[in-house]
């Protein structure tokens, strides 16, 4: 049963995954407290270190769960279920690229997707950072050490942007925030 249950939350994610990983983030949140697989607090976690690691944060996602709930088996058909439609689809906008492009009604549908996306990545950057500083909306509690840490690594990004005239690289942020954590919550 839970094989079939990770098959369909999974393909379920696959399927209407559209923008990347940070797009789908509130689709994963919706279907993995669905089923009971993590708490939100966990699935928060999860977040971060699927950010932080190789590959793609889905995947590493599916591949967790599914090994958390159903061993090697779990893994391998979460795993599959995730990346199935997104494999299908790639097969068949291959064969109909040429059509797809010349498209004026194709291309202003991609066009409508792009800020729809845009718009669904920038909720879920504030609803992990209101979650991750003042905790849910059932506890709140200020995470000090939460707050001050969003504040500087957003001062960094965007000090980094204004002083060198361009962004700094997310996967030094990402250790400078993994570094901050340790430091911080490593030590309590």
């Amino acid at each position: 049963m839970i094989l079939l249950e990770l098959l369909a939350g999974f393909f379920k994610i696959g399927l209407f995954s559209f923008g990347g990983a940070y797009a789908a983030i509130p689709l994963i949140r919706e279907v993995v407290l669905s089923y009971g697989w993590l708490t939100d607090e966990k699935l928060s976690y999860m977040i971060a270190v699927s950010e932080s690691t190789p590959g793609s944060i889905i995947v590493n996602m599916a591949t967790y769960i599914g090994s958390t709930q159903a061993g090697a088996a779990g893994a391998a058909i979460a795993t599959g279920a995730v990346v199935l439609p997104a494999f299908l689809v790639v097969i068949l906008i291959s064969s109909l690229v040429k059509k797809v492009v010349q498209n004026e009604l194709a291309q202003s549908a991609l066009d409508g997707l792009k800020a729809c996306m845009a718009g669904v990545i920038l909720a879920t950057g504030a609803y992990m950072i209101l979650t991750n500083c003042i905790g849910s909306v059932q506890t709140v509690s200020v995470d000090a050490a939460a707050v001050v840490m969003t504040a500087v690594l957003a001062l960094l990004y965007f000090g980094a942007r204004k002083v060198l005239k361009r962004g700094m690289s997310p996967i030094v942020l990402i250790c400078l925030a993994g570094a901050a954590g340790v430091l911080v919550y490593g030590w309590k």
